[in-house]
């Protein structure tokens, strides 16, 4: 065969191919995401070759101005009306830039920022051989007890990738509730997921527990990161696309173009339900609803308390952004079937929830079945499937992962010689010891509880509202009851505090930096302006409600 004729063969061949186009990328509107991974990258050039001494200090000036820069752009993108008239689809047609999607994005950055200070934390822990501790392990990788951890902990080493993970984490998260098809669900899932399996494995006190709750985290989070793949080939074969725009029309059956090689399977109605409850039940267990929710306790009670801090508020609003859009977005003409199986799934993660909190001893454990009671009251507003539905869980979210953070930080502070005094009985007294730190651990209990003047009143509230004028008059109810079971644990421990007398050999509170002081005070401070003077924010969230399509 000649060479001409090869060559016209290949000519023939490459004939028909067109142009490939080049992405069109809408740089401004993912800045957000963009300044977060890009200092994410940049924190590991920083531990490559940034000597030791001085890596901390950097990772945490690049951490704090990468989220607050963040943060601006996410400002900036809502002040030019990117959250309401200018809303729309960027990426190509990858990621939604809308109110909701901005909302969360501006809250998981201000909750990133509270994170990190409260990671960076290096006060509390007494000095170890002339060096400040923080929580995480002197170097992650050695074996607890071993010969080679001894030795990093005696040359002073510290776990300082921590930083990194943190924003990788957070670059995730951004782009979870605000992805508009399923692969990019599927894949800000995975990003923000692994440094957290990461970061539940490195506390410094407590090894093996913390590496214990990291592989149950990993191997669950596993598990549900497959179902939810699953669940996404099955809604591929039912509408024979990943985007949601696509699965809508397909679902309501206004879809022109039929993709013949999908044609045999396209509007098969076991595909859609079986693939649509495998993607929420993926959702749900990232939120921590039963009965999808056996990870919790353990996870946060292992892993180190500023990472579990972090993690109980920004994977929670992630994860609510997301199941928000996959139910307003992707699935409302099954909205018929969905409500019903939530509202099981709400009744069941309130109550279970709150009855289980009260047999918890461990501080920790508390606030984990705690947290699973909240997820149940904001799938509350989930259910109500209204534009109140909407605003009143971005307002619940916003106001709840404050609370939250805040509270973990208190948890810090609490501590005995193996380091934090976590069981409940070492909290009795604590209110004579230590006035100030039972007092805003007490506003933070009360907020959980929703007591009015307090931003989780002004969050149920407004839940249970939206949920009662979309006709789930029977979730409130249980909610109510919930809530009382739930408060009847929280100010069990208020009066441990104040009226128990305080054990000789009781815990110390840990005088910390003004890292952990700042993370405290904007709780306290958000707490009760969000429970005196919520109408701004809620009006903020109601703006923001509106989801682009």
């Amino acid at each position: 065969m000649s060479a001409t004729a090869v060559h016209s063969l290949w000519t023939t061949a490459a004939d028909p191919i067109t142009k490939i186009d080049a992405p069109k990328i809408e740089y401004g509107q993912l800045s957000p995401t963009l300044i977060v991974i890009g200092a994410a990258i940049i924190g590991i050039l920083v531990e490559a070759f940034v000597p030791r001494k001085s890596r901390y200090y950097v990772q945490l000036f690049v951490s704090v101005v990468a989220l607050a820069a963040a943060f601006a752009a996410v400002v900036g993108l809502a002040a030019g009306g990117y959250g309401t008239t200018k809303a729309g689809i960027a990426a190509m047609g990858a990621i939604a830039v809308d109110g909701p999607s901005l909302f969360l994005q501006g809250t998981i950055l201000l909750a990133g920022v509270l994170g990190v200070f409260t990671f960076a934390e290096r006060r509390l822990d007494p000095v170890a051989h002339g060096n400040r501790v923080d929580s995480f392990a002197a170097q992650a990788a050695s074996v607890p007890g071993s010969d080679s951890e001894k030795a990093a902990v005696k040359a002073g080493f510290t776990t300082t990738e921590v930083f990194p993970l943190l924003l990788f984490a957070i670059g995730g998260m951004l782009v979870f509730p605000s992805a508009n098809d399923l692969l990019t669900l599927f894949i800000a899932l995975e990003v923000f997921s692994l440094p957290l399996y990461l970061l539940c494995a490195v506390a410094r006190r407590k090894r093996i527990m913390s590496q214990e709750a990291a592989v149950k985290y990993f191997l669950l989070g596993a598990f549900a990161s497959a179902f939810t793949l699953f669940g996404i080939a099955l809604l591929y074969g039912y509408a024979g696309s990943v985007s949601y725009a696509t699965i809508a029309q397909v679902v309501d059956g206004t879809v022109e173009t039929v993709n013949p090689a999908l044609a045999g399977t396209m509007g098969n109605d076991a595909l859609l339900l079986i693939g649509a409850a495998m993607v929420v039940m993926g959702l749900l267990f990232k939120v921590g609803a039963v009965p999808f929710h056996m990870w919790t306790p353990d996870v946060y009670q292992g892993a180190p308390t500023p990472v579990t801090g972090f993690m109980a508020a920004a994977t929670k609003v992630a994860a609510f952004g997301a199941l928000l859009r996959l139910l307003y977005v992707v699935l409302p003409g099954l909205r018929w079937d969905w409500r019903p199986v939530m509202m099981g799934v709400a009744v069941i993660t309130m109550l279970g929830g709150a009855i289980v909190a009260i047999t918890q001893t461990d501080i920790k454990r508390l606030l984990a079945y705690s947290s699973i009671a909240h997820a149940g009251f904001i799938l509350a507003g989930v259910i109500a499937a209204t534009p109140d539905g909407v605003s009143s869980v971005l307002f619940y979210l916003g106001a709840y992962s404050f609370v939250t953070i805040g509270a973990f930080a208190v948890v810090t502070l609490v501590r005995d010689a193996g380091g934090e005094a976590t069981h409940l009985s070492k909290w009795a007294g604590l209110g004579r010891r230590s006035p100030l730190v039972a007092a805003v651990f007490a506003v933070f209990l009360l907020a959980f509880a929703g007591i009015p003047l307090t931003s989780g009143f002004a969050g149920k509230f407004a839940v249970f509202k939206a949920a009662a004028e979309g006709g789930a008059g029977s979730l409130v109810v249980v909610g109510v009851i919930s809530s009382a079971i739930a408060a009847f644990f929280y100010i069990r421990v208020i009066v441990l505090m104040f009226f128990s007398e305080p054990r000789p050999e009781g815990p110390t509170v840990a005088v910390p930096s003004p890292l952990t002081m700042t993370a405290i005070a904007v709780g306290v401070a958000v707490t009760l302006v969000l429970g005196v003077a919520p109408q701004y924010f809620l009006d903020l969230a109601g703006q923001a409600g509106v989801f682009v399509r």
